[in-house]
């Protein structure tokens, strides 16, 4: 498990699972032969996506963001149809680190598509019930109201085995949050209409998950966005905003994604100046 430090945050990568989705729905209207330059493309003309929490342990609490695509939640069709070739091994990751779901206080949802939330329940016997027992799970309200309520399209992603054990646990908010001092989530839009990016400011330093709006690295163009989304207007119009700024502030972006970099940071060309990679990439 790769693992960085910043003052008093420590953040740490666990192992959520692994999918493969199609390269030309994760890069929308962008042509193959620019998208397969910066990310790489197997025969299937699928791109690897991690699935891996990221535990931020900061002031005695340990908060999650996204969940991983859980065990034994997906069928066969499904493993085959999203590429699974690796299911979440949460529990152990977290035992490596001597802490068990109990521990985590708090989890931090971008959005609910099954990819993030299907390690919000796990399987008791015949029941499915909470993951994180004593957790708060946080998410937009229009984000909630839709994993409860989907429409034609989002029922595809809005599974209510991920929903209903969870339901007391939830905690919802409007525009912005801030669930600890200097850990915010604001509600984006885009990708999801309930979407939202996570920011941390902490002792001058900056930190920023950006999630499905920029999933991977070689998402940076502002212009690039997934097929996926529901909103591209609304995920373009956020990039502009949130990557600038980042950048202006010298800020690591943090991904649950991406199959190469955990953070990063971007000068204003772009290239990057510092990095905490994935120790065994594809």
């Amino acid at each position: 498990m790769e693992q960085f430090k910043a003052g008093e945050l420590t953040f740490t990568w666990l192992n959520g699972g692994v999918t493969h989705m199609d390269g030309g729905a994760m890069f929308g209207v962008v042509p193959k032969p620019l998208w397969s330059k910066k990310y790489p493309v197997n025969d299937k003309n699928q791109i690897e996506l991690r699935t891996d929490p990221i535990l931020i342990q900061y002031k005695g609490k340990n908060l999650l963001i996204e969940s991983g695509i859980g065990n034994g939640k997906l069928n066969e069709k499904q493993k085959r149809n999203y590429g699974v070739t690796e299911e979440s091994s949460i529990e152990s990751s977290l035992k490596q680190m001597n802490l068990s779901t109990e521990d985590i206080d708090m989890v931090l949802m971008t959005h609910l598509h099954f990819d993030h939330a299907c390690g919000l329940t796990k399987w008791d016997g015949n029941e499915l019930v909470p993951t994180f027992e004593n957790a708060v799970i946080y998410t937009s309200a229009i984000e909630w109201d839709e994993m409860k309520n989907p429409n034609i399209r989002s029922q595809n992603t809005y599974w209510k085995e991920n929903w209903e054990p969870i339901t007391d646990h939830v905690r919802t908010f409007e525009e912005e949050v801030e669930v600890l001092p200097g850990i915010k989530m604001h509600h984006t839009g885009g990708h999801s209409n309930g979407h939202s990016i996570i920011t941390i400011d902490h002792n001058g330093e900056h930190f920023i998950h950006m999630a499905d709006i920029m999933p991977t690295h070689a998402h940076s163009n502002v212009l690039w966005v997934l097929a996926y989304d529901d909103y591209p207007m609304d995920s373009i119009r956020a990039k502009q905003k949130w990557i600038k700024e980042a950048v202006d502030k010298n800020a690591w972006f943090l991904f649950y994604h991406d199959a190469f970099y955990r953070a990063l940071k971007w000068n204003e060309k772009y290239e990057v100046t510092e990095k905490v990679e994935r120790e065994t990439s594809i």
